[in-house]
């Protein structure tokens, strides 16, 4: 196995070091999720970029984007991603039923919840390639064109951080290690 360094600001690349800092205002620490992706100054600031992006210039809610994040996070087995989002979504008083089936993979009792639930998993599982009654489905629903394109906006951001953590094998933060969560090939 490769071994991957969770840098400090000290051990960091020079061009990495501006995002840690900022990671380090934002948060009180600097997640190690940030810490690996410095070794690639390139990717941690798309990363920032893209989650910065999301969060907001979506015409998402709190909700909303933690349910798209939440729902990738678990169709990639993403165990740090699971953990940290889960904690993100305590923060933001996102409903324990909601986090509860985001973290199973179960139906959310909203029915405009689950809608976007059922659609941000179609378009991870289908890579994007969703049928026209998906799409009818969900702006029926109450979504709008803008938000299924802002779903794919969540995914791209979880791919970046998914991705990282599986090569990675990226350890999860103390401050998240409450919400430990197992995949289901893990706990099989």
């Amino acid at each position: 196995m490769t071994d991957f360094t969770v840098h400090t600001l000290e051990t960091s690349p020079e061009n990495s070091q501006p995002q840690l800092e900022s990671s380090q205002k934002t948060y009180g620490f600097v997640p190690n999720l940030h810490a690996v992706m410095a070794e690639s100054p390139a990717l941690l600031e798309a990363y920032r970029t893209v989650a910065d992006i999301f969060d907001n210039k979506t015409n998402l809610t709190a909700t909303e984007q933690q349910i798209i994040a939440m729902t990738n996070n678990r169709l990639n087995g993403c165990t740090y991603c699971m953990a940290a989002h889960t904690s993100i979504m305590q923060s933001h008083k996102v409903a324990e039923d909601v986090i509860e089936s985001l973290r199973n993979g179960t139906p959310i009792a909203d029915p405009k919840l689950e809608t976007l639930r059922v659609f941000a998993e179609k378009v991870n599982l289908q890579r994007g390639w969703v049928e026209d009654t998906d799409i009818a489905d969900f702006l029926a629903a109450g979504y709008t064109k803008q938000t299924v394109f802002d779903v794919i906006v969540g995914t791209a951001y979880k791919v970046l951080s998914n991705y990282t953590n599986h090569v990675a094998q990226t350890p999860v933060d103390k401050a998240f290690a409450k919400n430990a969560w197992k995949s289901d090939s893990e706990s099989a």
